[in-house]
């Protein structure tokens, strides 16, 4: 049986693919554990800049596997022999310093619309449709959905989705709510995600790694911390060759390191 999960690393690009396309790639063990290996692995690479998360087939992710519930006679531990892997993975892509990209398309339903919400970054094909779903089979959220949703929509707007909303949310509304972050034409969107994760990994390492610690942190942080994060962070980035390499740009001559300045620490 080929792997639940790929992994492929190149120039600085971890992809990380879903590959259960018979099945949706729903969240099934087999998926939420070779999610967390690969996670591991990607985020271990000293080489990686960029992850990006995307699924084989006609879906990113359609939710979790039903089938591996319904079939066991302790349901709650079948629940978190689903849950804790990719619990685990989320967690260590939400701490490393690497941006992290769902690319998605298809059905995105249930863990796989609460993962694409907790990356960094989220671009969709515009036939994709999005259901929360937890509420059909009467279950409350995972994989971070009530940590990302308010996050993103609000508390009110957030209960909306996850306990009214019957309905799929088509791409362009989700980009309207901030479930997602753009809309790709569906024959585009690979070649687009590819783009995307170019650029990211050609910026400034440090400041981006810094970017997204201060943007994850900011809402659990009084003020007066958050600005002495902001203080600390905006030093370590100025402290770099890319910090000299911008200024020099800016003004249009030469880095300070060149003119006897500071250096790269």
């Amino acid at each position: 049986m080929a792997d639940a999960v790929l992994l492929d690393v190149e120039d600085g690009i971890a992809s990380i693919r879903l590959n259960r396309p018979d099945r949706l790639n729903v969240l099934s063990v087999e998926v939420s554990e070779g999610l967390r290996d690969a996670v591991d692995s990607a985020v271990s690479d000293a080489s990686v800049r960029v992850i990006v998360l995307s699924g084989e087939g006609r879906s990113f992710m359609a939710g979790g596997d039903l089938r591996h519930m319904a079939g066991a006679s302790d349901r709650g531990r079948a629940a978190r022999e689903l849950i804790d892997p990719i619990h685990a993975a989320l967690l260590r892509l939400s701490g490393s310093g690497q941006i992290t990209i769902a690319s998605v398309h298809g059905p995105v339903a249930g863990a796989g619309l609460s993962i694409a919400m907790g990356l960094d970054l989220a671009i969709a094909a515009e036939s994709s449709v999005f259901h929360f779903a937890y509420s059909s089979v009467a279950a409350s959220p995972d994989c971070g959905g009530t940590w990302a949703l308010p996050r993103l929509v609000g508390h009110r707007r957030a209960l909306q989705i996850a306990l009214i909303e019957d309905g799929g949310i088509p791409a362009d509304r989700a980009l309207e709510l901030g479930l997602i972050s753009r809309v790709i034409a569906d024959d585009s969107l690979t070649v687009e995600t590819r783009r995307l994760a170019e650029r990211l990994r050609d910026g400034a390492a440090v400041a981006q790694a810094a970017t997204k610690r201060l943007y994850r942190q900011a809402l659990e942080t009084p003020f007066a911390a958050q600005l002495d994060a902001e203080a600390e962070a905006f030093e370590a980035c100025a402290r770099t060759d890319d910090f000299d390499d911008a200024v020099a740009a800016f003004f249009g001559g030469s880095r300070p390191s060149e003119k006897g300045g500071k250096s790269d620490v």
